[in-house]
Order: structure tokens, then C-alpha cells, then sequence
């Protein structure tokens, strides 16, 4: 059996198992995508769970946001981010960063969120290096509130996806 058929297979609390950990510390994504089951393919589940997030109301939209760890912030200090951040961040070497660099990024984070309310949220998988997405952070500081809330779930929808495709090769 391959995972597609046992999380359509699944009952639900064993499909919100196998999906929870797609969307960052927000189970409820899962939990209500699982009503579309079955689903025809990886595209079908990671666009229900999309669809999940854009029905949610704003205050929902947030937490999930604010759910992701900042790029090199405490959580990756500490430890404490899940696995998949842990391998997001560590390909690019979020994880281990030269001072000069850590400073940088911790200063464009602290600009960020208190601008924002929420963390600079950036889909590792599109870059190739850390100076892209340090001029990225930096770059994105000059948009409104708005465009940032879409920029976030946009990038959220590129990790997801990564994930999803992760989870259906296992």
C-alpha cells in the first residue's frame, strides 16, 4: 500500500497523524481537509489542504503564519524546531551560521516581526543561497501588512508542497 492509499485508507485521527506535521503546528488543516478523502493524487490532497487554509478566517490564517519558526531565530538556537524545519534550515545553513551572518538575519527578523506581528516567512527550497534570502527579508520589510499576510501563505503553499511531495515518497 502506498502512503496516498493509507491516508485515504486511514480513519481520522490516523489521517491527521500522517498529514499534521504538513502545516506547521496546525493540525486543524489536516483535520479538515480529511473530509475530501479520497484524494487522486499528491496536487489533490496539498491543494484541499490550501483550500482548507484560505476557507479559515483570518485570526486561523495568522496563528498558522505565526506557527513557523523565524529563519535562524530561538527555535533553531534552542532546538526546538520540528524536523522538517530543522531540514529546511539546515540545507542553507540556517542552522550554523558565522556571527556576522546570524546578527544580520536575527536584526532583519526582529524588523520583520515587529512590523509585521509575525515571522518573515521564506520557502527555503526556492534559493539556492543564504544571500538570496537574506535580500529577500530585507526586500519584503518595504510591503504593507496585507501583501506580507499573502506573501506568508504563498510561501507556506511552496513548503507544503515540499512536504507533501516528502511525506507520499515515504
Amino acid at each position: 500500500m502506498n502512503r496516498l492509499d493509507e491516508i485515504n485508507g486511514a480513519d481520522l485521527p490516523r489521517c491527521i497523524q500522517l498529514l499534521g506535521g504538513v502545516f506547521e503546528h496546525s493540525p486543524w488543516v489536516a483535520e479538515h481537509a480529511a473530509t475530501a478523502r479520497p484524494f487522486a493524487s499528491g496536487e489533490h490532497l496539498h491543494r484541499t489542504m490550501l483550500q482548507a487554509v484560505m476557507q479559515a478566517g483570518v485570526d486561523k490564517r495568522l496563528a498558522l503564519i505565526r506557527a513557523h519558526p523565524e529563519l535562524a531565530g530561538r527555535e533553531a538556537v534552542e532546538g526546538g524546531m520540528t524536523p522538517d524545519s530543522t531540514s529546511e534550515q539546515g540545507r542553507l545553513g540556517l542552522t550554523a551560521l558565522p556571527k556576522a551572518e546570524f546578527d544580520r538575519i536575527t536584526q532583519l527578523n526582529r524588523a520583520y516581526r515587529e512590523k509585521f506581528g509575525f515571522p518573515c516567512i521564506v520557502a527555503l527550497k526556492l534559493h539556492d543561497t543564504r544571500d538570496t534570502v537574506l535580500a529577500q527579508m530585507a526586500q519584503r520589510l518595504a510591503n504593507d501588512r496585507d501583501t506580507e499576510i499573502a506573501n506568508a501563505l504563498e510561501q507556506i503553499g511552496h513548503i507544503t508542497r515540499a512536504r507533501v511531495d516528502r511525506l507520499l515518497e515515504t
